[in-house]
């Protein structure tokens, strides 16, 4: 039987799963620096796992294009391509206000729990006390949690492998981005209208949202 970790809330993940979610958000914050060279056994004993788990967790990264293996060369984290901002944002544009809709009409009383503590982990964000790297992890919490709470889980995997690479992009403009903050607690009134249960409000401030940032990432460049 495979051994097993488990998370906050009591969430059983596999070791191969573990693995995964760490490395594939050390790639996403540039803690693993793109085109830096991915090792194996360095990420094994970092992680306290085999280099099996790790094996597999980098096959999944390198489909999500946040690794990139090359033949007798080795394997590397992919690049962050400004160029690739407008596709990524075309995307985006289309399917994050259906998430934030469907998020209005479909979160549970859970999800909605948890929207609100992040809300209120918003508003500690505006007064300012949080320094960049919290805000990045923070702006991701938000967007996965509106993620799960689509209960669509094409959609939710879709949605977080463009706003993983979305990230990364920031992360790479992010010490000339002179309002983070307020760019983070822009989805406050997201949060409260997708507890209030209103997608048309949800979908129009989503779009809004996205829009914003490409526009603050372009003048940032």
């Amino acid at each position: 039987m495979q051994q097993v970790a488990t998370e906050a809330g009591g969430e059983e993940l596999s070791l191969a799963e573990r693995a995964y979610r760490i490395i594939r958000d050390r790639l996403v914050m540039l803690e693993i620096r793109a085109g830096a060279p991915i090792n194996e056994e360095q990420l094994a004993q970092s992680l306290g796992v085999g280099r099996t788990p790790v094996r597999e967790a980098l096959k999944r990264l390198q489909y999500e294009r946040l690794i990139t293996a090359y033949p007798r060369r080795g394997t590397f984290a992919t690049e962050v391509n400004i160029t690739d901002l407008a596709h990524i944002s075309e995307v985006r544009q289309e399917l994050e206000p259906l998430a934030a809709a469907q998020a209005a009409r479909r979160a549970t009383a859970t999800d909605r729990a948890t929207l609100t503590v992040l809300r209120r982990e918003l508003e500690s964000a505006d007064s300012g006390r949080q320094d960049a790297t919290e805000l990045m992890h923070l702006d991701l919490q938000v967007h996965r949690a509106i993620y799960a709470a689509t209960h669509n889980p094409y959609l939710e995997d879709t949605l977080v492998h463009y706003d993983n690479l979305a990230t990364r992009i920031w992360c790479l403009f992010v010490d000339r981005l002179s309002d983070m903050a307020g760019h983070v607690e822009e989805h406050g009134p997201l949060i409260e209208a997708i507890v209030a249960g209103d997608p048309d409000k949800a979908a129009h401030l989503a779009r809004t949202h996205v829009a914003g940032f490409e526009q603050a990432i372009r003048a940032a460049i």
